[in-house]
């Protein structure tokens, strides 16, 4: 029953179809819709706000208007346009997803929030009668690449239409729901931090699992898990110190083994996938996914589970699995399955384990989850991109690591990230738990995890920024000024215009620390009287002393990391060139340490040999592990047992090292020498020769200090001008610096004169308009001057993989074009490239991304019919970074951007090469899902 619905209601009827009550924040929603009011709903993952989203469809039908449902991603819109057709039928729901147009007119129309932003710029017929729009996962405002199109929707929708907005936990819900109320009236926020199922935070430390917290402390680390993690570490310790004993250390681990006593890094020995699902086995936590944070992670741990004898489904479950991947695979050639090693992918499905990334072909991904969803697989390797939308619930979800690289360095996971993911565990109506489990490594700090467990917030901060389509559409559709104030009233502004005060008061204690420590500075000169050029002032000079210490220092570091980032390549280079038997010496902390590689690397980007070395660990190194590269010193026989089993058969090994004796180096260093550049070399020399450096050394270092503060608070001063100049540097001046440059290139003329001279778009704007695009100007630029023109559907295909392809990183290829013809229009849209940035420079507007041909003969192979085995090669070729995942997506993006050129283009020949293009594209592996 649900208490606090009123009877009659169409709430009511909506609860009664539902076999459990909803809980108090969802009713408070749903009374909120049925109010007319807008709704913010920020709720946990899997605690059912999407109930709320779900009224708000069932209201719109009831009052014969229409509702649109928006998702930030295709695989969330398929999943919930299937979900409400069996709510509605058939007939009721539409889909459109940019590459998938389904019944777009009916009363409910799910969507990627990209169509319905285009949508409103076209003044789409299908608008009308839109009273409702539900917009899911709207924290996605944040994201840098696409949340200005998430503010564009709110700012441009009619304000008759309401948005329900269901968000995660964020700690500023009241912020953003006073900025939506701001821009489109009464909005109520309803918050809630309690999950329907209940989350309970575990270490799994080796093969054993340990609650995180005290039971009954209310968050107090668990002290017997603390206990044991040191007790593992000092045992450590000892061990590394017994290692280096002359050849005690040996004997006594041989003596372990044959005794069957443990060893303390057999403790501490990452345990091994299959071992870590036969343990959530044990334990009932299964079904699970596991998060890593790199695709060759995730596949990585699939063969790991495919190699062991792990099995998880039945004789009748494997057969039921077999039928539905035959089912989701049809269509797509044998050829191309066989170079997406279909048969090894379909046994790891078969024995209940998958892998789930975005370099999976999309048909793959979806079979994946749909074989999730039914309990038939029961564990998955996934990367992050699960937790963003898609339903697919486990009991538990296990963290390998609290680290990933977020494009430029490896980073700690933020606690909002950490609630994301483990937000997967425990499944409403399945499970009356869920389980996070943290799998301990010797550099993981419990109390540490413990704080990203009990953080369940994180603040939402607007990536809003008008672009060129955007400022064309605006300007069409409402105007110069109203776009001005419509932008100053983005959430960005909103957001900007609240710190500036707060930054102005700091800036004022700023400068007052400024003031102080310079009277500081002038006082302590007087007393020293120290000697100074002629006519300067002894404190400028100090100051400029100062600046060249800084600097040096600087240089010195990048110096430092220069010469790593070189000792690194170099370590990369020569494991990836070891062989079988080579005998290499590892730099140690104390001694060199011999090893033997028992399995060469596979692949030489990131090369991971497997190496057993003379005190018997054994196991893979990579080049991160080295400050200064290995030497291989010699050859070791190694039996065939050995090879098929290295962990297992160390002995022999150590038992080879302890009879051969191999020539090594007496020292070695850990770490490089770092040689001085010229730049270091000659900052060190101008400090020597500064008259400050021989000022009395006690004068000056007291001096110094004083000078350094005074430098800092300097710094701090800048930063906090520099941000409140930006701040009030407001979106609209930025707006005007568009059409400035826009004015320019005749996509927008001026009307009239003096105050009443306005811009307005002309028909080359009109054109610009409707190209919706990261490089949306350089794209309209090159159909402009026609360097697209001559070109048959397979070449435009490849050019215009320029402006949508982006490399995750290149490993070395180089570009090539198909034809002359090709080749010719990729160098002139370069160049139409280099114009744009060097205007784009002169108006202090962000430069357009540079285009990218890694992927232009794959495509222009593709189109022309070729394999896909064909067109992944000649990516690699190219320089490209592919796999089939990857591949598709990048055609869909393609076909997506000829689908505007088709429309946009300024020749009837460009038009129908563009669409001939979007069906010769249109096959095989890139049309299976689509």
């Amino acid at each position: 029953m649900n208490g606090n619905v009123a009877p009659g209601s169409h709430l009511a009827e909506f609860a009664s179809r539902f076999s459990f009550p909803l809980d108090d924040f969802q009713i408070q929603g749903c009374q909120a819709v049925e109010e007319g009011h807008g709704v913010l709903v920020c709720a946990p993952t899997g605690a059912g706000k999407t109930i709320v989203g779900e009224f708000a469809v069932s209201l719109a039908l009831s009052q014969g208007t229409k509702c649109f449902y928006t998702t930030p991603i295709k695989a969330l819109s398929n999943q919930k346009f299937h979900d409400l057709q069996k709510d509605y039928g058939e007939d009721a729901v539409g889909l459109l997803t940019g590459d998938v147009s389904i019944n777009g007119n009916a009363e409910i129309v799910v969507m990627t929030t990209e169509v319905l932003r285009n949508m409103i710029y076209a003044g789409s017929a299908t608008l009308d009668r839109l009273s409702h729009v539900v917009m899911d996962e709207i924290h996605y405002l944040a994201d840098r690449e696409r949340g200005a199109v998430w503010e564009e929707v709110i700012l441009n929708l009619d304000e008759s239409v309401n948005i329900i907005g269901l968000s995660a936990t964020v700690s500023n819900s009241e912020e953003f729901g006073d900025w939506l109320s701001t821009v489109r009236g009464d909005t109520k926020v309803i918050v809630t931090d309690k999950r329907p199922v209940p989350l309970e935070q575990w270490m799994m430390v080796g093969r054993k699992i340990y609650p995180l917290f005290e039971p009954g402390t209310g968050g107090q680390v668990n002290r017997e898990l603390e206990h044991v993690i040191s007790r593992i570490q000092a045992d450590q310790a000892e061990e590394g110190r017994a290692d280096y004993e002359s050849g005690r250390g040996f004997r006594a681990r041989a003596e372990g083994r044959r005794s069957g006593i443990k060893r303390p890094e057999d403790r501490q020995r990452p345990v091994g996938r299959p071992d870590v699902i036969r343990v959530l086995q044990g334990r009932d936590m299964l079904p699970a996914i596991t998060f890593i944070f790199s695709r060759a992670g995730c596949d990585g741990a699939l063969h790991q589970c495919l190699r062991s004898n792990l099995v998880l489904t039945d004789h009748a479950e494997a057969q039921r699995i077999e039928e539905i991947i035959d089912e989701g695979v049809e269509g797509i050639p044998e050829e191309d399955l066989e170079v997406l090693q279909f048969p090894q992918w379909k046994a790891a499905l078969k024995r209940g384990f998958a892998a789930h990334h975005a370099g999976m072909l999309p048909a793959f991904k979806h079979i994946v989850e749909k074989l999730f969803v039914q309990g038939l697989v029961r564990m998955v390797f996934a990367t992050e991109t699960l937790a963003l939308g898609i339903n697919m619930p486990a009991r538990s979800v296990v963290m390998e690591k609290l680290v990933k690289f977020d494009g430029e360095g490896h980073v700690d996971l933020t606690p909002g990230q950490y609630t994301q993911l483990t937000g997967r565990a425990g499944r409403r109506g399945i499970d009356v738990i869920g389980h996070a489990v943290v799998q301990w490594s010797p550099a993981m700090d419990p109390r540490a995890v413990a704080g990203l467990a009990s953080t369940r917030m994180y603040p939402l901060i607007s990536t809003f920024a008008p672009g060129y389509n955007m400022a064309v559409n605006l300007l069409g559709m409402i105007g110069f000024e109203p776009s001005l104030r419509l932008l100053e009233k983005s959430f960005a502004q909103y957001q900007a215009d609240g710190s500036v005060v707060d930054d102005v008061r700091e800036i004022e204690r700023a400068e007052h620390r400024v003031r102080e420590l310079r009277t500081q500075l002038l006082d302590a000169i007087g007393t020293f009287a120290p000697p100074t050029r002629d006519g300067e002032d002894p404190a400028e000079m100090l100051m400029e002393y100062m600046q060249l210490r800084r600097d040096l220092s600087e240089e010195e570091k990048a110096s430092r990391v220069h010469s790593l980032e070189q000792r690194q390549q170099e370590t990369v280079t020569l494991l990836g060139k070891m062989q079988l038997g080579d005998v290499i010496v590892i730099p140690g902390r104390k001694h060199p340490v011999l090893a033997v590689v028992v399995t060469p690397a596979n692949q030489t980007r990131d090369p991971r040999p497997w190496v057993t070395t003379e005190q018997g660990w054994s196991g893979r190194i990579d080049a991160s592990s080295f400050h200064n590269p290995p030497q291989t010193i010699g050859r070791m026989k190694l039996p065939r047992r050995v090879l098929d089993n290295p962990r297992r058969n160390t002995r022999h090994i150590v038992d080879q090292f302890q009879r051969t004796r191999f020539k090594r180096p007496n020292k070695m260093r850990e770490r490089a020498r770092v040689r001085d550049s010229k730049k270091v070399v000659a900052l060190r020399e101008a400090m020597r020769n500064h008259p400050v450096h021989s000022w009395p050394a006690t004068d000056r270092e007291q001096l110094a200090r004083v000078g350094e503060k005074l430098a800092r608070r300097e710094r701090e001063l800048a930063r906090l001008n520099a941000r409140v100049e930006k701040a009030t540097d407001t979106l609209g001046r930025h707006f005007e610096r568009i059409i400035g440059l826009l004015s320019e290139m005749s996509y927008v003329e001026f009307e009239g004169t003096g105050p009443d001279r306005v811009p307005v778009i002309t028909p080359e704007g009109e054109l610009l308009s409707q190209i919706h695009n990261e490089s949306d100007l350089l794209v309209a630029q090159c159909l402009r001057r026609g360097i697209w023109n001559d070109l048959d559907p397979a070449e435009l295909a490849g050019v215009v993989s320029l402006c949508t392809f982006e490399n995750r990183k290149g490993f070395g290829g180089e570009a090539n074009a198909a034809t002359d013809r090709m080749a010719d229009a990729m160098d002139a849209t370069v160049r139409i490239w280099q114009e744009l940035a060097t205007d784009e420079k002169r108006h202090r507007l962000p430069i357009t991304r540079e285009p990218e041909a890694g992927f232009a003969l794959a495509m222009h192979q593709w189109a022309a019919g070729a394999p896909l085995g064909y067109c992944l090669a000649a990516a690699a070729e190219s320089g490209a970074e592919m796999t089939p995942g990857d591949f598709v997506r990048w055609c869909r993006q393609v076909m997506d951007l000829l689908g505007q050129v088709a429309k946009t283009a300024y020749t009837d020949d460009v038009q129908a090469n563009a669409r001939r293009a979007i069906d010769a594209i249109r096959r095989g592996v890139v049309a299976i899902g689509s």
